[in-house]
């Protein structure tokens, strides 16, 4: 419908635009002939005596085209014999054709019952008189070739119309055809087929152009999906052991109620791994707050110095029961950034715990601002990371292999990740050329002196 009203508006202006043009094409063409033959015959009236006037060409064509010669009184001299005596032009226009040439539209003129223009020249001759000349001619046949022009307009106007609008009809099927195919294959995706995608025409346009757009939407909903399900998979897995072994150490104490040391054993195991349900439990709403938007954040300003320090002081004990070392690296300046600082120990200290468990027992912590960038940096002695690991390393529920028995959920890293985003910063890892892996925190550092 919008391409057949479209159409009839463009078809329409285009008629009138020619019907127009066409129309002053001929009467243009009708003034020259009319010049032409007025020059022609003035040089007659102009050259001869007025008795010989009457027998220039001119004035004894026969047909459509005429001649009149009016004296300075306005009376006929001369005119084509189909004309009668009586004078062309009225008084008022006699008079402006003795200054310029006129030209005048006539409905009839006497003998020609049609209608006619003429031009009407001044003749200025030997003697001094002005004389005015007139030419004509019928305008039957300018009337006849736009009456035939306009009903070729009407006839074929409509006809485009309708076959334009037919045929952008199917165009804009056949078009369409290919967006229905992929609608009818999009019915058919579900969550259980999910590798399917649209057909995609290769028609290098629009419509092959949204045929890979959803189809690259459709991957990364299938990359999404995946994940979700293994997120959920892992983390029933990874609940799934702590509540078997709190049920055990229940059934256990239930059947041997006789001693009171068994009983407490049991009941410290069961609360030990309460614990690890409670600590894994908030780190998946944590992950899961992560995904569906950015951690709601407390900010301030924080100094990285304090916050290294206060991570450190937390795994002293660590270090006590374990024989591990906590060093912390004093920057030589004052650094700050503007974060939620609890978060930012939480994350400095999934990276000391990480590197206590997997790091042969060491953890030395550093912070330096380089421009407008602060990194904190938290390396180990161990063995390092697993080359085949790196890229996976801070994923969810990933553990290299020699740290599956170390305990953990494989989620510390990820909240690593989580907080550092949600500050606009970045995290990365590597193994250091002499042993040992370096995983650090890179932070804007929105203020770069100490505050007063």
């Amino acid at each position: 419908m919008a391409t057949a009203v479209t159409m009839g508006i463009v078809l329409s202006w285009a008629c009138w635009l020619l019907y127009v043009n066409v129309g002053r094409e001929l009467r243009e063409a009708l003034d020259s002939e009319l010049r032409l033959r007025a020059h022609d015959l003035a040089l007659v009236v102009d050259d001869g005596p007025a008795a010989d006037v009457g027998k220039a060409p001119g004035f004894v064509e026969p047909g459509e085209r005429y001649a009149q010669l009016l004296d300075p009184a306005g009376a006929v001299r001369e005119a084509t014999d189909a004309l009668e005596a009586n004078p062309l032009l009225g008084p008022a226009e006699l008079s402006e054709a003795k200054k310029h040439p006129i030209f005048v539209n006539r409905s009839t003129v006497p003998g020609l019952d049609e209608p006619s223009r003429f031009l009407a020249v001044p003749v200025r001759r030997a003697d001094g008189t002005t004389y005015v000349l007139i030419v004509g001619s019928t305008r039957e046949d300018r009337v006849e070739t736009l009456h035939s022009l306009r009903r070729e307009l009407l006839i074929g106007g409509p006809a485009a119309l309708v076959i334009a609008t037919i045929a952008g009809y199917f165009l804009a099927g056949f078009s369409l055809r290919q967006v229905d195919l992929m609608r009818r294959r999009a019915a058919t995706i579900s969550a259980e087929r999910l590798g399917e995608r649209l057909p995609v025409p290769r028609t290098n346009d629009e419509v092959q152009r949204l045929g890979e757009t959803l189809n690259d939407m459709l991957a990364r909903l299938e990359i999404a999906l995946q994940r979700e399900r293994g997120f959920v998979s892992d983390a029933g897995h990874e609940l799934r052991t702590p509540l078997a072994l709190v049920r055990a150490e229940l059934d256990l104490a239930l059947r041997s109620p006789e001693s009171a040391d068994a009983l407490l054993d049991a009941v410290r195991r069961s609360a030990a791994e309460v614990d690890r349900l409670t600590q894994l439990a908030e780190d998946l709403l944590l992950i899961a707050t992560a995904d569906g938007s950015r951690l709601p954040l407390r900010r301030e300003v924080v100094d990285v110095r304090e916050v290294l320090g206060s991570v450190a002081n937390r795994f002293q004990w660590r270090s006590v029961d374990e024989a591990a070392t906590i060093t912390v690296k004093e920057a030589m300046s004052p650094i700050h950034v503007e974060g939620d600082r609890l978060r930012l120990e939480q994350a400095i200290g999934n990276l000391v715990d990480n590197a206590l468990r997997h790091g042969g027992g060491s953890a030395e912590l550093s912070a330096a601002a380089a421009g407008d960038i602060v990194e904190i940096r938290v390396s180990d002695r161990g063995p390092g990371i697993p080359p085949e690991f790196l890229a996976e390393a801070f994923e969810r529920f990933s553990r290299a292999d020699h740290a599956r028995g170390h305990g953990g959920a494989g989620l510390g890293l990820s909240i690593v990740r989580a907080v550092a985003e949600a500050h606009g910063g970045t995290v990365r890892v590597r193994n250091r050329e002499h042993g040992g892996a370096e995983l650090t925190i890179a932070l804007p550092a929105r203020v770069s002196s100490s505050p007063s």
